[in-house]
């Protein structure tokens, strides 16, 4: 009963959600059935039409989207409208692949996606081989961080997987290698990048400082946390990118407008640097339709 009070709760606080709430609720009853009658089954369904994935029972980072069209409705539109099929993306902690699918497989751009959980991991290239994207997108079975030492992390909570500190008691766990994200951008250099790493984002920022400096990338969708678990505060994350001149931002995909970002902390964020070149693309973006609306 509280599983279906939290996705209700989502639905309803959705922006897409709770204009078509009836369509919404049909989604996840629908989804509610397939998945008792085939449980463990992954089954194919429609993301943005033609991209498609594989979801199961348990696989929360896609199967918002079933019920909402896009999960993360504002940061996934913001994606959307921004990106270009010449552009760069990196996704840093991809889970299996949705802002990845989007990215690629909708607006044509070139992909590199990290992921470091292997059994995550295994979906993620499904899914790409699913919508045929494996000359769009680069898979890399690994974590992110500011150095080349190994790290150790949960694999079994699905998207909040995470790495494992000392003195954290994990009952299933897994030793992974590790990708520093200046030397990836050697060879691509991206224009967006999406950061979610349940905490760890200032250990990534750090090993990417080269590549804040380059004026090509022009923005990164990040959860910021408030945990200082991992050695870094909030405003150390913050604070780093706003001496590169990038602004917390908030984007609202039905009126294409993007505003300075004045909530608190652990939310999801944009931070934008070359504001005018970044509203001119929005604005002249081509619409998506997203259950049954045009963005």
């Amino acid at each position: 009963m509280e599983k279906f009070k939290r996705t209700f709760g989502f639905i309803l606080s959705h922006p897409l959600g709770k204009k078509h709430i009836l369509k919404s609720i049909y989604r996840f009853l629908h989804w509610q059935l397939q998945t008792t009658l085939s449980p463990g089954k992954y089954i194919v369904k429609t993301f943005i039409a033609p991209v498609k994935f594989y979801a199961r029972k348990g696989l929360t980072g896609i199967t918002g989207n079933i019920y909402t069209g896009l999960h993360e409705f504002n940061d996934m539109g913001f994606l959307l409208h921004f990106l270009r099929n010449d552009d760069v993306f990196f996704d840093i902690g991809a889970n299996v692949g949705s802002y990845t699918l989007l990215a690629s497989g909708v607006c044509q751009a070139e992909s590199v996606a990290i992921e470091p959980i292997p059994s995550t991991f295994e979906i993620l290239k499904n899914n790409i081989e699913l919508n045929q994207l494996t000359t769009r997108v680069s898979l890399i079975n690994a974590g992110a961080s500011d150095t080349n030492k190994l790290l150790i992390f949960s694999k079994d909570q699905d998207t909040t997987n995470h790495v494992i500190i000392a003195g954290e008691t994990a009952n299933n766990s897994i030793e992974v290698p590790v990708v520093i994200i200046d030397e990836l951008a050697d060879n691509k250099m991206p224009i967006l990048i999406k950061i979610d790493v349940e905490g760890f984002e200032s250990h990534v920022l750090n090993g990417m400082k080269v590549l804040l400096k380059n004026k090509l990338l022009k923005a990164l969708i990040i959860e910021i946390s408030n945990s200082t678990e991992y050695g870094f505060t909030y405003n150390f994350a913050h604070e780093l990118l706003v001496a590169n001149n990038f602004m917390p931002c908030y984007y609202n995909p039905f009126t294409r407008k993007l505003t300075e970002h004045t909530k608190g902390k652990n939310n999801n964020i944009i931070y934008c640097r070359d504001i005018d070149f970044i509203k001119k693309r929005i604005k002249t973006a081509q619409a998506i339709r997203i259950m049954g609306e045009l963005i």
